[in-house]
């Protein structure tokens, strides 16, 4: 085979310039034009996340090879002034063999002993088994009807896309090929946070991760490493010897076969070189919330809005007994801004991953929070704000409870459990958690504004109006599904005065929100 697609000069980087328009460009013009890119235009979430991923990893392995030693310092005037692009050229360069997708020995992110393995060489999977938004094997998708037997074709940049993603974020389960089942890829189930500029070389700048520490393994990427062997695809998993390698591990061995015109249809496919658990090493855009047996990696939740984990995702002093963390990718960015005359007032933070249960993907999605800056370096700012948050988790607990309780005093039977789970199964289905906390969502922005004045008093009224009047619609959706019998009657008059002073106990009502009776002399 002769090399073709190289990933260097072949357009197939989707990235959004300052004008407006989408184009696909390739790595070495990615990084040239790095000033006049706004972000990258990936419209898939795990795949947008690799592809961050994988310009960091460049950029770090171009600086370390020069020899360079960086500093916040540095990284503060490469966000203003631009990155370095002689020495992510020359790096590009030196690697140019290893960035074709299509190569004898090392194609770009793949395995090529698949090819000759006993096990996989006669053996082919559609390409989809490496997209995660198409149906393959016994994973449907509602809006993608592709048939294993019968695939379609898909380019060479659509594959790239899809392959930088799948690795990154698969699940683990079963394999078959090598082994019978695989360790998930480093971002499996994870909600991933990323620092975001306002060009791509000031987000690259943001989220660059230190220099190399000289005593350690050297971190390389895959494509720096020696081919993979059958003998490490079966092996047991191997612990990252950093960023580098965690954001390039090839947790699937794969291997594209292309069609006489390009296109792929076909690939191997196989069991990785699996990502080994360090708790002491996380991986540098995930960040984890408290959970009933330690930290958790914050992911997304189905009827979960992202902003609930936010303090969290946030560095900074945390209320007792909380174990949460955030992720080192954001505090990398709160290191260039403690930087003399960084300027930004505001940070955007974009998270972006897949959430997945037993191997099964369930649900992805990206959401962006423009944040002030002070809620990233003050950790009073921070530490209200998790305050805040714990309010309105602590309300919804008691407003849900009450509800739950009203509830079932409309049913048959209700001192029994049975009526209990009903009551609390038809309550998750009823507007109140959707209506609750939409009313604490629109209200955040403001509520962070405030915060990033340190105006502490005006945040936490904003904040209390919010939830009270959400709590107040909330309540009255769910009195409206009681319908006006009897029994439903009787359960909103018990309960309605158990709502109130919840209200008045947990957020009480703001004098300046009362209006003033008018009053009449009498002639």
């Amino acid at each position: 085979m002769e090399p073709v697609f190289s990933l260097l000069e072949e357009p197939w980087l989707p990235v959004r310039l300052a004008n407006g328009d989408v184009v696909t460009l390739g790595l070495t013009e990615t990084f040239e034009r790095s000033d006049e890119i706004v972000t990258l235009a990936e419209t898939a979430p795990p795949s947008l996340v690799a592809q961050y991923r994988l310009l960091l990893a460049i950029l770090h392995r171009a600086l370390t090879r020069q020899g360079m030693r960086w500093s916040n310092a540095d990284r503060a005037r490469w966000y203003h002034e631009g990155l370095p692009l002689n020495a992510v050229h020359d790096y590009l360069e030196s690697q140019r063999d290893h960035f074709w997708l299509f190569h004898p020995e090392h194609p770009f992110m793949q395995v090529a002993v698949l090819d000759e393995a006993e096990k996989t060489r006669n053996k082919q999977k559609p390409w989809t088994q490496i997209s995660l938004a198409s149906a393959t094997g016994n994973t449907p998708m509602v809006f993608d009807h592709a048939y294993d037997k019968r695939p379609g074709e898909a380019t060479p940049a659509q594959v790239t896309r899809a392959l930088l993603g799948f690795l990154q974020f698969t699940p683990g389960g079963l394999v078959k090929a090598l082994r019978d089942s695989d360790k998930a890829g480093a971002l499996a189930d994870t909600a991933a946070a990323i620092p975001v500029g306002a060009t791509l070389s000031q987000t690259l700048a943001l989220c660059l991760h230190p220099p190399s520490d000289p005593r350690a393994e050297i971190d390389l990427p895959s494509w720096e490493r020696d081919p993979l062997t059958v003998s490490q695809l079966q092996g047991e998993p191997v612990l990252a010897t950093g960023p580098n390698d965690r954001y390039t591990r090839q947790s699937r061995a794969v291997l594209l076969l292309p069609e006489d015109n390009g296109n792929i249809r076909w690939l191997r496919f196989a069991a990785g070189y699996s990502l080994g658990d360090d708790d002491n090493a996380p991986d540098p855009m995930a960040s984890f919330r408290s959970g009933s047996n330690g930290p958790v990696r914050i992911s997304f939740t189905e009827g979960r809005a992202m902003w609930r984990d936010l303090p969290a995702i946030l560095p900074g002093s945390r209320l007792e007994g909380d174990a949460s963390r955030s992720s080192a990718i954001i505090n990398y960015a709160v290191a260039l801004h403690d930087v003399d005359n960084f300027d930004p007032v505001h940070q955007p933070v974009l998270v972006a991953g897949l959430a997945s249960e037993q191997a099964k993907l369930m649900r992805w999605r990206f959401e962006q929070f423009i944040l002030p800056a002070n809620l990233l370096e003050e950790s009073q700012c921070a530490s209200y704000l998790q305050t805040l948050v714990a309010d309105a988790e602590a309300l919804f607990s008691a407003l849900r409870k009450l509800a739950t309780g009203m509830l079932i005093q409309t049913l048959p039977d209700p001192s029994s459990e049975d009526t209990r789970k009903q009551a609390q199964a038809l309550l998750a289905t009823s507007p109140l958690a959707a209506t609750y906390f939409a009313a604490a969502e629109r209200a955040l922005p403001d509520v962070m504004d405030c915060l990033g004045r340190y105006d502490f008093d005006e945040a936490n009224t904003r904040w209390r109006r919010a939830l009270r009047g959400g709590a107040e619609q909330a309540w009255n959706n769910v009195v409206t599904g009681l319908g006006s019998t009897s029994r439903a009657l009787r359960a909103e008059a018990q309960f309605f005065p158990r709502f109130r002073g919840l209200l008045n106990a947990k957020v009480p009502q703001d004098t300046s929100d009362v209006p003033e009776e008018a009053t009449h002399e009498s002639a």
